[in-house]
This record gives structure tokens, sequence and C-alpha cells, in this order.
């Protein structure tokens, strides 16, 4: 997968509606998010992002892209994320593992939230 089909897919999970996410989701996905359970695999993960209002445009800066092996991709960046007055920030992880040929699926994502309060050395 290129770099541009990579940023699109994952702008694609933001945006997209909940059929979408459940189909670019792996039943083995490990997610940590900034809301209880934090924690979450497989179906929960599914059911728990794909249940929540899409957003209505995401920004990703920072974007970073990792190969380490063949049929496997990382991505870290910052996401900003709006729909009507609201807005989302976080420094994010994707990992997308290949089934078959141009078929990719997420296999790890984690949301963290930028500090609120200075962190002294």
């Amino acid at each position: 997968m290129d770099d541009q089909r990579v940023w699109a897919f994952e702008e694609s999970l933001w945006t997209a509606d909940a059929d979408h996410y459940r189909e670019s989701i792996d039943d083995e996905c490990l997610m940590v998010l900034p809301q209880p359970p934090f924690v979450m695999s497989g179906a929960q993960a599914i059911e728990a992002v794909a249940a929540t209002p899409r957003w209505s445009s995401v920004e990703l800066s920072g974007r970073q892209i990792a190969r380490p092996e063949e049929g496997l991709i990382v991505v870290a960046y910052h996401a900003k994320a709006t729909k009507g007055d609201e807005t989302y920030e976080a420094h994010c992880t994707s990992t997308y593992r290949r089934r078959a040929h141009e078929d990719w699926l997420v296999v790890q994502h984690q949301q963290t939230p930028p500090l609120t309060a200075a962190v002294e050395a």
C-alpha cells in the first residue's frame, strides 16, 4: 500500500460510517483509547468505536510510516478531528497487516490526548 493510500485509509477510519469501520478492523485488534475501559480487544474494540458518532473532518499531521517487514505497516501521527463545535486531538498509532493482495486490516490502534499539564524534567 503506497503512502497516499495509507493516509486516505487512516482518515477514513475517523470519518467513514460504522460499516466501513467494521470491515477495516481485525477481529484480534488491540486498542488503547482515552476513555474507559481504555484497553479493548477484538469485537469490543470494533463495536465501541463503531458506536461513536463519526467525525466530519480530520487533519493528520506529523505523519510517519514504517514498514518493518513485508505485509506490516505502522503509522504515527497527530490527529485533530472536528464535528460541529466539537474538536478532539490526540497523538495516534495504528498498525496494519496484509491478509491478501490489497486487503489490509488494522490490528492495533492507540490514541493519547495531548498532556494538559507541564511535565517537569
